[in-house]
Protein backbone atom coordinates (compact mmCIF):
# COMPACT_ATOMS: atom_id res chain seq x y z
CA UNK A 1 0.00 0.00 0.00
CA UNK A 2 1.20 3.19 -1.07
CA UNK A 3 0.90 7.01 1.16
CA UNK A 4 -1.01 8.54 -1.94
CA UNK A 5 -3.23 5.28 -2.62
CA UNK A 6 -7.13 6.51 -2.87
CA UNK A 7 -6.15 9.79 -3.85
CA UNK A 8 -5.79 11.94 -6.81
CA UNK A 9 -2.99 14.36 -7.86
CA UNK A 10 -2.23 16.80 -10.67
CA UNK A 11 0.69 18.13 -11.94
CA UNK A 12 1.39 20.91 -14.27
CA UNK A 13 4.23 20.95 -16.55
CA UNK A 14 4.16 17.08 -16.23
CA UNK A 15 5.46 16.31 -20.07
CA UNK A 16 9.24 16.31 -19.16
CA UNK A 17 11.78 17.39 -16.58
CA UNK A 18 11.08 18.46 -13.02
CA UNK A 19 7.39 17.75 -13.82
CA UNK A 20 7.24 14.64 -15.08
CA UNK A 21 10.03 13.20 -12.31
CA UNK A 22 7.45 14.52 -9.77
CA UNK A 23 4.50 12.41 -11.69
CA UNK A 24 5.89 9.65 -11.43
CA UNK A 25 7.11 9.65 -8.20
CA UNK A 26 3.62 10.38 -6.88
CA UNK A 27 2.31 7.85 -9.14
CA UNK A 28 4.92 5.62 -7.35
CA UNK A 29 3.42 5.54 -3.91
CA UNK A 30 -0.33 5.08 -5.19
CA UNK A 31 -1.66 8.35 -6.32
CA UNK A 32 -3.90 8.61 -9.45
CA UNK A 33 -1.94 11.33 -11.12
CA UNK A 34 -2.87 13.63 -13.74
CA UNK A 35 -0.11 15.90 -16.04
CA UNK A 36 -0.89 18.67 -18.31
CA UNK A 37 0.80 20.91 -20.54
CA UNK A 38 0.74 22.67 -23.49
CA UNK A 39 2.17 19.99 -25.98
CA UNK A 40 -0.77 17.09 -26.22
CA UNK A 41 1.89 15.13 -28.14
CA UNK A 42 4.53 15.27 -25.41
CA UNK A 43 2.34 14.85 -22.86
CA UNK A 44 1.22 11.51 -24.94
CA UNK A 45 4.30 10.10 -24.68
CA UNK A 46 4.49 9.84 -20.77
CA UNK A 47 2.20 7.30 -20.62
CA UNK A 48 0.28 8.78 -17.91
CA UNK A 49 -3.05 10.39 -17.92
CA UNK A 50 -2.86 13.58 -19.10
CA UNK A 51 -5.09 16.69 -20.30
CA UNK A 52 -3.52 19.44 -22.30
CA UNK A 53 -3.68 22.79 -20.87
CA UNK A 54 -2.09 26.37 -20.78
CA UNK A 55 -1.77 26.93 -17.11
CA UNK A 56 -1.93 31.19 -18.40
CA UNK A 57 -5.80 30.03 -19.56
CA UNK A 58 -8.25 30.16 -16.57
CA UNK A 59 -11.03 27.94 -18.21
CA UNK A 60 -8.05 25.16 -19.49
CA UNK A 61 -6.97 24.87 -15.65
CA UNK A 62 -10.36 24.69 -14.49
CA UNK A 63 -10.82 22.01 -16.60
CA UNK A 64 -7.23 20.57 -16.02
CA UNK A 65 -7.92 20.57 -12.00
CA UNK A 66 -11.46 18.83 -12.80
CA UNK A 67 -10.20 16.03 -15.16
CA UNK A 68 -7.80 15.64 -12.11
CA UNK A 69 -10.37 15.15 -9.15
CA UNK A 70 -12.38 13.11 -11.25
CA UNK A 71 -9.96 10.34 -10.52
CA UNK A 72 -10.50 10.61 -6.67
CA UNK A 73 -10.37 13.82 -3.83
CA UNK A 74 -8.14 15.86 -5.07
CA UNK A 75 -4.97 15.69 -2.46
CA UNK A 76 -2.06 16.78 -4.14
CA UNK A 77 -0.98 19.29 -6.72
CA UNK A 78 2.70 20.19 -7.64
CA UNK A 79 2.71 23.03 -10.07
CA UNK A 80 6.00 22.69 -11.88
CA UNK A 81 5.06 24.64 -15.93
CA UNK A 82 7.23 28.21 -16.23
CA UNK A 83 9.68 29.13 -17.87
CA UNK A 84 10.89 32.33 -19.47
CA UNK A 85 11.08 35.09 -22.29
CA UNK A 86 13.23 37.79 -20.76
CA UNK A 87 16.69 37.96 -20.59
CA UNK A 88 19.27 40.36 -20.83
CA UNK A 89 20.32 43.64 -19.01
CA UNK A 90 17.45 45.70 -17.18
CA UNK A 91 17.68 48.66 -19.64
CA UNK A 92 17.62 46.37 -22.78
CA UNK A 93 14.42 44.28 -21.52
CA UNK A 94 11.54 44.08 -23.74
CA UNK A 95 8.12 44.78 -22.07
CA UNK A 96 6.07 42.34 -23.93
CA UNK A 97 8.62 39.80 -23.25
CA UNK A 98 8.73 40.54 -19.52
CA UNK A 99 4.89 40.88 -19.32
CA UNK A 100 4.48 37.21 -21.04
CA UNK A 101 7.24 36.07 -18.31
CA UNK A 102 5.03 37.36 -15.21
CA UNK A 103 1.95 36.25 -16.49
CA UNK A 104 3.26 32.41 -17.13
CA UNK A 105 5.61 32.37 -13.85
CA UNK A 106 3.13 34.42 -11.31
CA UNK A 107 -0.33 34.29 -12.76
CA UNK A 108 -0.19 31.08 -13.83
CA UNK A 109 0.64 29.75 -10.30
CA UNK A 110 -2.22 32.14 -8.96
CA UNK A 111 -4.54 30.67 -11.88
CA UNK A 112 -3.92 26.82 -10.27
CA UNK A 113 -3.99 27.63 -6.86
CA UNK A 114 -7.17 29.58 -6.86
CA UNK A 115 -8.66 26.37 -8.89
CA UNK A 116 -6.66 23.52 -7.02
CA UNK A 117 -7.85 25.36 -3.54
CA UNK A 118 -11.50 25.62 -4.85
CA UNK A 119 -11.61 21.65 -5.25
CA UNK A 120 -9.64 20.69 -2.04
CA UNK A 121 -11.64 22.89 0.05
CA UNK A 122 -14.34 20.82 -0.18
CA UNK A 123 -12.87 17.48 0.06
CA UNK A 124 -10.94 17.92 3.51
CA UNK A 125 -8.30 19.84 1.70
CA UNK A 126 -5.00 18.50 0.73
CA UNK A 127 -1.17 19.67 -0.46
CA UNK A 128 -0.05 22.82 -3.07
CA UNK A 129 3.80 22.43 -3.95
CA UNK A 130 5.01 25.50 -6.38
CA UNK A 131 7.90 24.77 -8.03
CA UNK A 132 10.18 28.17 -7.49
CA UNK A 133 13.96 28.74 -8.29
CA UNK A 134 16.78 29.88 -6.44
CA UNK A 135 16.92 33.07 -9.03
CA UNK A 136 13.84 34.00 -7.12
CA UNK A 137 16.00 34.58 -3.76
CA UNK A 138 19.32 34.83 -5.29
CA UNK A 139 19.75 37.21 -7.53
CA UNK A 140 20.66 36.13 -10.85
CA UNK A 141 22.07 39.30 -12.99
CA UNK A 142 20.39 39.64 -16.71
CA UNK A 143 17.77 36.88 -16.02
CA UNK A 144 15.07 39.62 -16.58
CA UNK A 145 11.73 38.96 -15.34
CA UNK A 146 12.32 35.04 -14.35
CA UNK A 147 13.61 36.11 -11.20
CA UNK A 148 11.78 38.88 -10.30
CA UNK A 149 8.35 36.41 -10.76
CA UNK A 150 9.47 33.39 -9.07
CA UNK A 151 9.33 36.16 -6.16
CA UNK A 152 6.08 36.38 -6.76
CA UNK A 153 5.58 32.41 -6.70
CA UNK A 154 7.43 32.99 -3.47
CA UNK A 155 5.07 35.22 -1.76
CA UNK A 156 1.85 33.52 -2.89
CA UNK A 157 3.05 30.69 -1.20
CA UNK A 158 3.37 31.94 1.81
CA UNK A 159 -0.15 34.26 1.41
CA UNK A 160 -2.16 30.93 0.29
CA UNK A 161 -0.44 29.06 2.97
CA UNK A 162 -1.79 31.72 6.01
CA UNK A 163 -5.09 32.01 3.98
CA UNK A 164 -5.91 28.72 3.20
CA UNK A 165 -4.70 26.54 6.51
CA UNK A 166 -8.70 26.50 8.23
CA UNK A 167 -9.42 24.37 5.36
CA UNK A 168 -6.59 21.95 5.49
CA UNK A 169 -4.74 23.05 2.82
CA UNK A 170 -1.41 23.41 3.13
CA UNK A 171 0.91 25.40 0.48
CA UNK A 172 4.32 24.90 -0.03
CA UNK A 173 7.69 25.80 -2.70
CA UNK A 174 10.45 24.72 -3.78
CA UNK A 175 13.06 26.27 -4.83
CA UNK A 176 15.84 24.34 -7.07
CA UNK A 177 18.94 25.35 -7.98
CA UNK A 178 20.72 24.16 -11.44
CA UNK A 179 18.41 20.34 -12.47
CA UNK A 180 19.78 18.43 -15.79
CA UNK A 181 16.92 19.23 -17.90
CA UNK A 182 16.28 20.20 -21.43
CA UNK A 183 15.54 24.18 -20.49
CA UNK A 184 19.81 24.19 -18.96
CA UNK A 185 20.73 22.16 -22.16
CA UNK A 186 23.78 23.56 -23.04
CA UNK A 187 24.28 25.41 -19.41
CA UNK A 188 25.07 22.70 -18.01
CA UNK A 189 27.44 21.32 -20.17
CA UNK A 190 31.19 21.37 -18.87
CA UNK A 191 32.35 25.40 -19.35
CA UNK A 192 32.59 28.63 -17.66
CA UNK A 193 28.95 28.96 -16.15
CA UNK A 194 28.96 25.39 -14.81
CA UNK A 195 31.97 25.58 -13.38
CA UNK A 196 31.16 28.73 -11.46
CA UNK A 197 27.65 26.99 -10.26
CA UNK A 198 29.74 24.31 -9.11
CA UNK A 199 32.08 26.56 -7.27
CA UNK A 200 28.88 28.28 -5.64
CA UNK A 201 27.36 24.49 -4.65
CA UNK A 202 29.15 22.86 -0.85
CA UNK A 203 27.56 19.75 -2.72
CA UNK A 204 29.33 20.64 -5.97
CA UNK A 205 27.03 18.61 -8.72
CA UNK A 206 24.09 19.44 -10.81
CA UNK A 207 20.72 18.25 -9.22
CA UNK A 208 18.95 15.67 -11.06
CA UNK A 209 14.99 16.09 -11.48
CA UNK A 210 14.42 13.01 -9.08
CA UNK A 211 16.26 15.40 -6.32
CA UNK A 212 13.04 18.04 -6.75
CA UNK A 213 10.68 15.39 -7.05
CA UNK A 214 11.53 13.52 -3.53
CA UNK A 215 11.17 17.60 -2.01
CA UNK A 216 7.64 17.59 -3.90
CA UNK A 217 6.80 13.87 -2.78
CA UNK A 218 7.59 15.03 1.04
CA UNK A 219 5.70 18.34 1.05
CA UNK A 220 2.62 16.56 -1.02
CA UNK A 221 2.43 14.09 1.45
CA UNK A 222 1.11 12.80 4.75
CA UNK A 223 4.66 12.92 6.51
CA UNK A 224 4.78 17.15 5.70
CA UNK A 225 1.11 17.59 7.41
CA UNK A 226 2.58 20.33 10.19
CA UNK A 227 4.47 21.78 7.74
CA UNK A 228 2.94 25.00 5.65
CA UNK A 229 4.17 28.37 4.03
CA UNK A 230 7.56 27.08 3.84
CA UNK A 231 9.92 27.27 0.12
CA UNK A 232 12.60 24.82 0.54
CA UNK A 233 15.74 25.25 -1.10
CA UNK A 234 16.79 22.36 -2.99
CA UNK A 235 19.78 23.44 -4.64
CA UNK A 236 23.13 21.75 -3.37
CA UNK A 237 23.65 24.50 -0.86
CA UNK A 238 23.59 27.01 -3.76
CA UNK A 239 21.23 29.69 -1.87
CA UNK A 240 24.66 29.98 0.76
CA UNK A 241 26.68 31.69 -1.51
CA UNK A 242 26.13 33.90 -4.76
CA UNK A 243 24.35 33.69 -7.92
CA UNK A 244 25.81 31.89 -11.01
CA UNK A 245 28.24 34.41 -13.47
CA UNK A 246 26.28 33.99 -16.63
CA UNK A 247 28.65 36.45 -18.66
CA UNK A 248 29.90 34.41 -21.27
CA UNK A 249 26.48 33.55 -21.76
CA UNK A 250 25.09 37.30 -22.12
CA UNK A 251 28.10 39.37 -23.57
CA UNK A 252 28.11 38.13 -27.24
CA UNK A 253 24.16 39.10 -26.64
CA UNK A 254 24.26 42.06 -25.51
CA UNK A 255 27.79 43.42 -25.34
CA UNK A 256 30.17 43.95 -22.28
CA UNK A 257 29.11 47.42 -21.85
CA UNK A 258 25.16 46.50 -21.43
CA UNK A 259 26.60 44.74 -18.43
CA UNK A 260 28.20 46.99 -16.59
CA UNK A 261 24.78 49.03 -16.86
CA UNK A 262 25.92 51.18 -20.00
CA UNK A 263 22.33 51.47 -21.90
CA UNK A 264 22.78 51.08 -25.87
CA UNK A 265 22.26 53.96 -28.46
CA UNK A 266 18.34 53.98 -29.34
Amino acid sequence: MGALDGTAALVTGGGSGIGLACARRLAADGAAVTICGRSAERLKGTGLRYIAADVTDEEQVRAAVAHAAAEGPLRAVVHSAGGTTSVGPVQELDADAWRATLELNATGTMLVLKHAARTMAGTGGGAFVAISSIASSTTHRWFGAYGVSKAAVDHLVRLGADELGGVGIRVNGIRPGIVLTDLVAGIADEGPVLDDYLACMPLARPGEPADIAEAARFLAGPESSWVTGQVLNVDGGHHLRRGPDYRTVFEPLFGADALRGIPSKE
